[in-house]
């Protein structure tokens, strides 16, 4: 049984799917105007981990993700390198499948874009227009809060309390000032490219409208999960529900699930405070498969402070358990799904747990270290336990957290490395041994050694 908290009820629930066995999930994608930053990375390995529990659970997952091709911000960085909006989008667009496939996160059944659904959202819109909670300013279509009662049911805001929130400019045009654009009429100095006809004027979708058009038309009106960062609860999660339910007069979503912050020094990251840091630049300094376990060091709800030490960590621990995995690999090669050990059993029923329970990686994560030390105290067990032992190793790692375990190949010259710094060691000539250990070093490897005298090379990350 699955549970999790729902930030429309503010209480951890049961998951019980509209259909049965079947997940409708639609996460909010990014906006393509610059590289992948970590808080993006955040946010998709959680939702990553979240539906590879699913999917272990028996769940048939329909996973939809968008990207906002057309944004000021792009229309703005265009200009900036004098290329067009699209070509922009597309640049960054393929950033994102870049980092997140470093990052090991699997795709999602479709991508749907803004520009791609333009017919779709003007008939939203003009549903909106014919029911009395849109209206047009000289081109501009507005939705009008106040004639939706429930407006503020997500973010706990009453809105006669509500100051102007994230992405919501005050502006004279509007009938309230809460008001939120669904449709922008093109401005003079505004690139025709990212400009399309409608019954009010040429122009191009507001932020929050994409997602509620693009979510119905994949996967119906009412869906069972959606999902993003927590500074999407307000505005545009709440605008979301008010321009969908009104549209359709059905609940939009039954569960909503938002992770937490990147911060650094306790302080949300974000360019203006010039605390960012995109992944191009940590990557070159710490392998993916380690952000990936920084990232799920923490449960997804709480704040993740973000520092290099954390991430050395990170690497030094994620280095413990592929030292333990390559110690078991030396010895047996083989793996046996049909575990029957109880020891075994009960680890790989408390990872279950773990997950089931609000998805607390940092648990889950906990019992893989518990896995990896039952190992190194079981090196001499019988091949049967050894073997159950792999395949769970391989299980958590990769199919429940998605940490992809580290495959190494030893070639010839490895080997003959390793053979001759055995011999020196045999012979007692520790000074070659060690010059032998320092040219595998160079190589990216580290010599671990045996109690019965072997020794194991671990790759380094």
């Amino acid at each position: 049984m699955i549970k999790f908290h729902n930030t429309l009820t503010n209480k951890k629930e049961e998951f019980v799917p509209i259909n049965e066995k079947q997940v409708k999930m639609y996460i909010c994608g990014v906006t393509p105007y610059d590289v992948c930053h970590l808080g993006h990375a955040r946010a998709y390995v959680t939702f990553d981990v979240i539906k590879r529990h699913f999917i272990r659970s028996g769940y048939a997952v329909t996973h939809i993700q968008n990207f906002t091709d057309v944004d000021d911000k792009i229309i703005n960085r265009s200009i900036e390198k004098n290329i067009s909006p699209l070509e922009l989008a597309e640049t960054y667009i393929k950033d994102y499948f870049s980092q997140m496939g470093k990052l090991n996160v699997l795709r999602a059944d479709y991508y749907p874009q803004v520009t791609q659904m333009i017919p779709q959202i003007i008939s939203f819109i003009e549903k909106l227009v014919q029911k009395g909670f849109a209206y047009d300013v000289d081109g501009d279509i507005y939705f009008a809060v106040d004639k939706f009662a429930e407006y503020g049911k997500l973010s706990k805001r009453k809105l006669e309390d509500m100051k102007v929130g994230a992405r919501v400019e005050a502006d004279s045009k509007k009938q309230n000032p809460y008001d939120f654009i669904l449709w922008k009429k093109t401005k003079p100095n505004e690139p025709q490219s990212v400009s399309w006809q409608s019954p009010w004027s040429k122009g191009r979708p507001g932020w929050h409208i994409e997602c509620s058009v693009m979510s119905t038309d994949r996967l119906g009106d009412t869906i069972d999960i959606h999902g993003g960062g927590q500074d999407l609860i307000f505005p545009h999660h709440e605008n979301e529900i008010a321009q969908s339910e009104a549209c359709t007069g059905k609940q939009f979503s039954r569960y909503w699930i938002h992770n937490g912050f990147v911060t650094v020094n306790k302080e949300k990251m974000s360019k203006s405070l010039g605390n960012f840091f995109t992944l191009t630049d940590i990557f070159k300094q710490f392998d993916p498969r380690v952000v990936r376990y920084y990232l799920l060091t923490q449960h997804y709800r709480t704040p993740l402070d973000f520092s290099n030490e954390a991430l050395n960590v990170a690497k030094t621990t994620l280095q413990g358990l592929d030292e333990a995995y390559s110690r078991l690999v030396a010895i047996v090669k083989e793996s046996d799904k049909n575990i029957t050990d109880d020891r075994l059993l009960k680890i790989a029923q408390n990872v279950k747990n773990a997950l089931d329970d609000d998805f607390n990686f940092e648990i889950a994560l906990s019992y893989l270290h518990e896995l990896k030390n039952l190992i190194l105290n079981n090196l001499t067990a019988d091949a049967s336990f050894l073997k159950q032992a792999k395949y769970l190793f391989e299980d958590i790692s990769q199919e429940a957290l998605g940490i992809k375990v580290l495959k190494q190949e030893i070639n010839s010259e490895l080997e003959e490395l390793l053979n001759q710094r055995n011999l020196a060691r045999k012979n007692k000539d520790w000074k070659q041994a060690d010059l032998f250990r320092d040219k595998l070093a160079e190589l990216g490897y580290k010599i671990v050694d045996n109690k019965d005298g072997t020794s194991t090379l671990v790759k380094k990350i």
